[in-house]
């Protein structure tokens, strides 16, 4: 009897019997307890600066995967195919029978999975193995479990013990369990699928396993392990947000605490940043793409923040306290920043410092690099000659995060991000979104089901297009069934009333560039409000109903922000016209994606709330349907 299963069963945990079977029989396996210690296997073994993640491919000869690099602030890894620098946003299929709304894997590949799992399980016997445990999630709410993976892929090993908790063999939690296995065989990208990322999801009356037959982190070591976190809330009756969440203080000693929901490059990690001064101390606002005119500001001070969670939140039951406002309590142990935004020196200096002289090692991805150098999170490798790749990456610890929030906060308000494209009269689209508007909670939670993925988005492949990523915008990992997940929402809307709602756009508005200034700009000034609510006459129907409410104006520190900015109709270059048509493609939009939630299992308030949208509801039709004081 090995070590591990020796040690794992004086704890009371029994693995799997397959998971032992491989163990048992694989040529060999290491253990691995700490971060550090897979930061050297990174690099395929003590003293080496780099390591080339290899494999004999049949009938395609010798694939090189990644090239690693040791840096000085961490370690670096480069895929060789630009394809694998992104989350292909097909990436997940279902194996088990369980109920789902997902593709399962006899549907999209003709055949059952139980032959490809055998398969699975005799390539990894032929390999050395990397094991170690870990638990997604914090504080006891979440999901153990066990990785294995093969030895030369030790920077995806890395990956996964650094965005959850890595728990030691030499001090297990009494309460510990395995709840997923995650097996990585990399190979089978080749041999079975194209070439393309696949992620298998296998669900047990007690278990959720991940088969991931790529590399890239993204789907199987993050949002693979959030898909067994949803499981699990799906079973027990309470959800992981896909959001992050920032306490605000203003320079008047409000607190407020914002959580920014939305698909991926919606602007969460976003919402961690400080506001970019120019030279002179004044902020641009936006940058007319017609014109070239900019738009200052005098912002003479700005909010301070402490960062609470970056992209999934646990809403558990038991950290609820009644007082009418959700909590929530940070569902990661490392973030998975994307520094797109990040182009030259300066554009965020916060980030900037912590990365280039970090309190401990990091890892990045699809950033350039040389041995025993410096990473720089402006300088992205290219997908191709001038064009960067739009997905740079560092996995951040969170306890080195200044600031950080260790504990479960209420939320004051709730917003959620819009990747909008540019529109004007001449070319229309759905990029009629204000500096932000406030929503009724009815709204909010439609909001919540067509999750619109947005203009340009840079996380995944082929992120173009409005497109849905689904209810909660965390569809994409989730395994079980999407009225559920509708529901579950609705309810936690309706007992959260003291909650507030808005939407904000990032990229454009309207003619305007404005980048993710738009949600900075709502930080900002709902921070000095404090608790305080807008004036009757501060904000009106939108034209668009399904834009909440609009505001007539707003000042933070005695600059004014442009109309033009509030109401997209007011540009010179949109026009009434020009929004209307924009406003059709949005309501067009929400009519094809609100029919898939008209099934009998539907709660009663959520068929009401969508009927109303599909027959036109007016802005006070939605405050009517969930009433708040």
């Amino acid at each position: 009897m090995s070590q591990l299963i020796s040690t794992l069963g004086k704890s009371g945990i029994t693995l799997p019997a397959e998971l032992l079977e491989l163990l048992n029989t694989c040529k060999s396996y290491t253990v691995y307890d700490t971060v550090d210690q897979l930061a050297v296997a990174a690099l395929g073994g003590e003293g080496n600066n780099q390591f080339e993640v290899k494999y004999d491919i049949p009938g395609k000869g010798e694939v090189t995967e990644a090239i690693v690099h040791r840096v000085n602030n961490g370690i670096s890894a480069n895929y060789v195919e630009p394809y694998m620098r992104r989350r292909d946003p097909d990436t997940m299929v279902i194996a088990d029978k369980f109920p789902t709304d997902k593709e399962t894997f006899s549907e999209r590949f003709g055949y059952e999975f139980d032959s490809l799992k055998a398969e699975t399980f005799e390539c990894l016997k032929k390999q050395d193995l990397a094991v170690f445990l870990y638990f997604a999630g914090r504080e006891g709410i979440g999901v153990g479990g066990i990785a294995v993976c093969p030895a030369n892929a030790g920077f995806f090993a890395l990956g996964l013990s650094m965005l959850q908790i890595m728990v030691s063999t030499k001090k297990i939690p009494v309460d510990f369990k395995i709840e997923s296995v995650i097996y990585v065989a990399p190979t089978f990208r080749h041999t079975h699928f194209n070439g393309k990322q696949i992620v298998v999801h296998n669900r047990t009356t007690d278990r959720h396993d991940i088969f991931s037959y790529n590399l890239y982190p993204g789907p199987s070591a993050k949002k693979g392990l959030y898909g067994a976190l949803l499981t699990k809330g799906e079973r027990e009756g309470w959800i992981t947000a896909h959001c992050s969440t920032v306490q605000a203080i203003s320079p008047y000693d409000n607190i407020t605490t914002f959580m920014h929901e939305g698909a991926s490059g919606g602007g969460k990690s976003e919402m961690h940043q400080h506001i970019l001064r120019e030279a002179n101390g004044q902020v641009v606002i936006g940058v007319n793409t017609v014109t070239q005119e900019r738009r200052l500001i005098n912002l003479p001070l700005s909010c301070s923040f402490n960062p609470v969670t970056d992209d999934m939140a646990l809403c558990h039951p038991s950290i609820q306290n009644g007082n009418g406002k959700l909590r929530v309590l940070d569902a990661e142990n490392s973030w998975f920043i994307r520094v797109d935004s990040v182009t030259e020196y300066g554009d965020d200096p916060a980030l900037e410092k912590i990365t280039i002289n970090p309190a401990k090692p990091l890892l990045f991805l699809n950033l350039k690099s040389t041995p025993d150098a410096t990473v720089l999170i402006w300088d992205h490798i290219e997908d191709a000659p001038g064009k960067r790749c739009p997905n740079p990456r560092v996995i951040l610890p969170r306890e080195i995060m200044p600031n950080v929030i260790g504990t479960s906060v209420s939320v004051d308000i709730r917003s959620f991000g819009v990747r909008t494209p540019p529109s004007s009269a001449q070319d229309p689209n759905y990029g009629i979104i204000g500096m932000f508007h406030l929503l009724p909670p009815a709204l909010a939670w439609l909001w919540r089901l067509v999750a619109p993925r947005g203009h340009a988005n840079p996380s995944i492949v082929g992120g173009t297009g409005m497109g849905s990523e689904g209810v909660g915008s965390y569809w994409p990992f989730a395994t079980g069934k999407m009225v559920h997940h509708a529901n579950m929402l609705l309810e936690q809307i309706m007992n959260t009333p003291n909650t507030n709602y808005t939407l904000v756009p990032n990229q454009y508005i309207g003619v305007w560039k404005v980048g993710f200034k738009p949600q900075l700009m709502m930080r900002e000034y709902l921070t000095r409000r404090g608790n305080a609510r807008l004036r009757k006459d501060q904000y009106q129907d939108s034209r668009c109903p399904l834009l909440g409410y609009e505001l007539n104006y707003l000042t933070i520190e005695g600059a004014k922000i442009p109309s033009r900015f509030l109401k997209v109709y007011k540009q010179d270059e949109v026009g009434f016209a020009g929004y209307d048509a924009g406003a059709d493609k949005l309501y067009n939009f929400f009519k094809d994606e609100l029919q898939k939630y008209l099934t009998a299992d539907l709660l009663p308030k959520g068929r009401e709330i969508i009927d109303a949208c599909l027959n036109g509801a007016t802005v006070e039709d939605y405050a009517a349907l969930i009433p708040v004081e």
